[in-house]
């Protein structure tokens, strides 16, 4: 007999390192040719920190986001910006590209004041252009950097931010041990065959605070890898020991779930802006796969009747767990 189930699970994620030292610093360079190179230490393993930061970076200064270069973890050039953890990149590096950008634009929103003979609160730097809040006079960003080059002045800013945390108290535990939180709430739709044991997924719904979304695109996808990887926790990995010795190390023994195994994904961007985090952003890539398998989990339990408290869910638990009920 196959049995339908739903199941709810919600989440909270502290933002970066528990109540420790949690920096990054970066650099911002406008070359005459208008370009602008960020350097980062920040590395993108995939989850498109480097997108993120291009358009930072691109907002910031007012030119396209196809104008920006980032150059990214190489430790020749770029200043340190901690671990691809954590969830942290897009809110803490994020911050300082954009300080680093902010101090960048300084240099050309000051010289071209003096151009237009205005004031610097009445100039403003979009589209590549520098314009004039008053007259609606403006210049190209080129013939500005080119003003700038002749009278030896540098549009370079560098930038640095580290969250304001506290920490633990060893009595109490109180404290301020992350700058901001990520809340989430998902949803899954199994269907248990209580004959043989196996679980399918066929549905999660996944609604994630994000702060504001810099490139929603690839929020959607950290949201689905996310679940993708918490659907693998709940059913089939698991690193077996014995005497210390991984006895599954092979991808033939320790199951991953392929893209066959994936159900409908239903990512739900919820913005609500983070007054620290840049442009209002926060970290979204482990929140992701952190309340998947409990949903999953509550959702054989509907099912079945019965709650599984092992994961993963095998074949052989949920049997075992229906017969244990049984008697």
């Amino acid at each position: 007999m196959k049995k339908r189930g739903y199941g709810m699970a919600n989440m909270w994620y502290g933002i970066g390192n528990t109540a420790a030292n949690n920096p990054s610093g970066a650099f911002v360079d406008i070359l005459d040719d208008g370009t602008v190179i960020v350097l980062t230490g920040c590395a993108d393993m995939g989850q498109g920190s480097t997108t993120a930061l291009a358009q930072i970076a691109a907002e910031t200064v007012g030119v396209r986001v196809e104008d920006v270069v980032v150059v990214s973890g190489d430790t020749g050039v770029s200043p340190d910006a901690g671990a691809s953890s954590a969830s942290r990149q897009t809110y803490i590096s994020g911050n300082a590209v954009r300080l680093a950008a902010e101090k960048a634009r300084e240099q050309i929103i000051a010289k071209a004041a003096q151009m237009l003979n205005t004031t610097i609160d009445s100039v403003s730097l979009k589209s590549g252009r520098v314009w004039n809040g008053e007259e609606q006079t403006s210049l190209t960003v080129k013939e500005m950097l080119a003003q700038c080059r002749g009278e030896g002045v540098l549009t370079l800013g560098h930038g640095y931010f580290n969250p304001a945390t506290t920490k633990l108290d060893p009595e109490t535990g109180h404290g301020k041990p992350f700058a901001t939180y990520a809340f989430a709430t998902q949803v899954a739709e199994v269907i248990v065959d209580t004959e043989t044991g196996v679980v399918e997924v066929t549905k999660i719904v996944a609604a994630h605070d994000v702060g504001r979304a810099i490139n929603p695109q690839s929020v959607e996808g950290q949201i689905e890898g996310g679940c993708a990887m918490g659907l693998g926790y709940a059913l089939v990995e698991e690193v077996i020991l014995k005497d210390g010795v991984i006895k599954n190390p092979e991808m033939s023994t320790y199951l991953v779930p392929t893209s066959m195994d994936v159900p409908e994904i239903y990512p739900i961007i919820i913005e609500e802006l983070e007054a620290s985090g840049p442009y209002g952003a926060k970290g979204v890539g482990e929140p992701a796969l952190v309340p998947t398998a409990a949903a999953i989990a509550n959702a054989v339990s509907d099912a079945l009747g019965v709650r599984i408290y092992d994961l993963p869910m095998t074949p052989e638990r949920v049997v075992a767990t229906i017969k244990a009920a049984q008697k």
